[in-house]
């Protein structure tokens, strides 16, 4: 397996709840990074980031790990959840919240 791939696998397992994202989540570098980050703080969890800007062998990877062409990436319990437009969808439905807090307390 390639080492890229098994930094990304230990990634996850290492946090519950991550995001891959451009930029961090105090100073995200797109829209779509902030508004995830958003969702994902209001959810009242601690979670991990990958800023791709910093990591590009990451940024060109993981799409194809995760079968998910965009950033950012949302992974909970090491499934990818979605982008931003789903993770929104989620956090508005409530579900997100709901997700992250399993995952966490596990």
């Amino acid at each position: 397996m390639e080492p890229i791939i098994e930094q990304i696998k230990n990634t996850l397992d290492m946090n519950p709840v991550i995001i891959f994202m451009k930029g961090t989540p105090d100073r995200p570098q797109c829209g779509f990074s902030m508004r995830t980050c958003e969702a994902l703080k209001a959810c009242g969890v601690e979670f991990g980031y990958v800023d791709v800007l910093a990591q590009p062998e990451i940024r060109e990877n993981l799409p194809k790990f995760s079968d998910w062409p965009t950033f950012p990436q949302v992974f909970v319990s090491g499934e990818l959840i979605g982008g931003c437009d789903i993770a929104i969808d989620l956090f508005e439905k409530g579900e997100l919240q709901k997700i992250t807090k399993e995952a966490v307390n596990k």
